[in-house]
């Protein structure tokens, strides 16, 4: 079985009229974690957002594809079920879904079987990720993110993932709203999928998440577009210098979209 790709060349898009990506270039493979990194209102989330076909945004010109498809020919839940993967930054709440009923629902989609997904392997491998991910008793019958904490939605997010194995997954400030311990737990959650069937884009603007998720490349995002691309010295960099070296290298004077 051939590594799953996701390749992006030259995407730019807006929304309200307002360019934000203008001129994304991102190649991520099966068995390789990406992560882009850049300050606040550079374009990261509205990447993820692009990626994964969100009707407020105009794609202008460039191309996405998924193992050499079109993905910007494929609706939203066609994404979905071809092996894309988001973990949203605010994660909606669905009254009257329970989490259950939605992974069995979003995990049959996926499924290239006939004879459609086993109850009780599906039971059996639900309670083992929300043991995983340390979630409290009863989250898979509770509906779908309702009374969640900031915490919680995003752990829930992971236990989806875990769920529904993802040819690509795009971890979109995946971090917020996570203490140490939960960040931790997290954490170990990604690098169980580590494989080359599974590849990785994991967007933030701060280190912490990477303390526990090492990537192997990392982009900096600055005015809507990847400026700098290299491992992980260079978040290290970012790290204890910020990102004003990066703009005076490259003569940037404002990294706002």
């Amino acid at each position: 079985m051939a590594k799953p790709v996701l390749n992006i060349n030259n995407l730019r898009a807006k929304i309200d009229n307002k360019e934000i990506l203008r001129g994304v270039n991102l190649n991520v493979k099966g068995g390789e974690f990406h992560a882009v990194m850049g300050p606040n209102g550079t374009g990261k989330s509205t990447l993820s957002q692009v990626i994964m076909g969100h009707p407020a945004y105009e794609v202008l010109s460039g191309e996405i594809s998924l193992n050499g498809a079109d993905v910007l020919e494929m609706e939203v839940d066609e994404r979905a079920r071809a092996g894309l993967f988001l973990a949203m930054q605010y994660p909606q709440e669905i009254s009257g879904v329970t989490n259950s009923d939605f992974l069995r629902m979003a995990k049959q989609a996926r499924s290239q079987s006939e004879d459609g997904l086993s109850i009780m392997d599906f039971i059996i491998e639900l309670e083992e990720k929300v043991l995983q991910l340390k979630m409290q008793e009863g989250m898979s019958s509770r509906y779908l993110n309702e009374g969640f904490s900031g915490g919680e939605r995003k752990r829930n997010e992971i236990l989806q993932m875990l769920m529904l194995k993802p040819e690509i997954a795009i971890l979109d400030e995946v971090d917020s709203g996570l203490d140490v311990d939960a960040l931790k737990i997290v954490g170990d959650a990604v690098n169980s999928m580590r494989s080359d069937n599974f590849g990785c884009l994991i967007i933030t603007h701060y280190q912490r998440i990477l303390d526990y998720i090492k990537p192997d490349f990392v982009h900096i995002m600055l005015s809507g577009k990847i400026v700098k691309s290299g491992d992980i010295t260079l978040m290290q960099k970012i790290d204890a210098e910020g990102y004003d070296w990066i703009k005076k290298e490259l003569g940037i004077e404002d990294e706002s979209v």
